[in-house]
């Protein structure tokens, strides 16, 4: 399994905080793809210059049909366009909803979504060393589920307001409080979060800041976008404190 933080908080179970003086490793950028890509080539280079204009710890495959729906075909094909690639920059590429395909592209896990198949079923699918990541909305008891049955790690929100994603619940800040000062597997925000409005939420406790149209939508450009997060994720870095 690749850890996306350390192995002190990389175990495939949940667990209480003991140590008062765990200081929290840097937040991390989680990048979504966009849900739709036409050209996959473009994105792919596209992609490549966004990696190198900073730090990113993992790319989330997800791609819907102009309906909203899963499309496991073109998640394929965008997969094989940019896993080899992501990695190669260290970056652990995740399948949303698919264990099966994630094992097909040789990615580095599955992300499962509220509705999606159970995490006990996706482990024993999938074995020990694939990460599994989990939704878990605005709801700590079923983080605190999702980490017993194997997730290494659980992804609260929406935060903000999004268009990317439909369906979603509002979560607030003092979700990320009480997770990070509590347990032990690691927690993303997700939801509209962009370069205006992370810092709220690495300040609460979010260990990733996961991010679509943040990143790929910026005025600047998704480069310029990375390099804008990571300045944030560096200022407010615990680890310098």
């Amino acid at each position: 399994m690749a850890c996306l933080l350390d192995d002190a908080v990389c175990t495939p179970h949940i667990a209480l905080m003991s140590d008062t003086d765990y200081i929290r490793p840097r937040t991390r950028l989680y990048l979504i793809t966009p849900p739709r890509i036409e050209d996959v080539d473009g994105f792919a280079a596209l992609l490549e210059t966004a990696l190198n204009a900073g730090d990113v710890a993992c790319l989330q495959l997800r791609l819907k049909t102009a309906e909203g729906e899963i499309d496991l075909d073109a998640t394929r094909t965008v997969g094989k366009a940019v896993t080899e690639m992501a990695q190669a920059y260290g970056v652990a590429v995740l399948v949303n909803d698919s264990p099966e395909l994630a094992m097909e592209l040789n990615a580095d896990g599955v992300h499962l979504g509220w509705d999606d198949m159970p995490v006990k079923k996706a482990r024993d699918l999938v074995g020990k060393e694939m990460i599994i990541g989990a939704t878990a909305k605005n709801s700590r008891h079923v983080a605190m589920q999702a980490g017993e049955d194997g997730a290494d790690y659980v992804a609260f929100g929406a935060f903000y307001p999004t268009d990317t994603k439909t369906g979603t619940v509002e979560a607030s800040l003092d979700l990320l409080e009480i997770w990070q000062e509590s347990m032990e597997i690691p927690c993303v925000a997700i939801g509209g979060i962009t370069v205006d409005n992370a810092e709220a939420l690495v300040t609460a406790g979010a260990d990733f800041v996961a991010v679509s149209s943040g990143v790929w939508n910026h005025p600047a450009g998704a480069p310029a976008a990375v390099a804008e997060f990571n300045k944030i994720l560096d200022r407010l870095d615990q680890t310098k404190a």
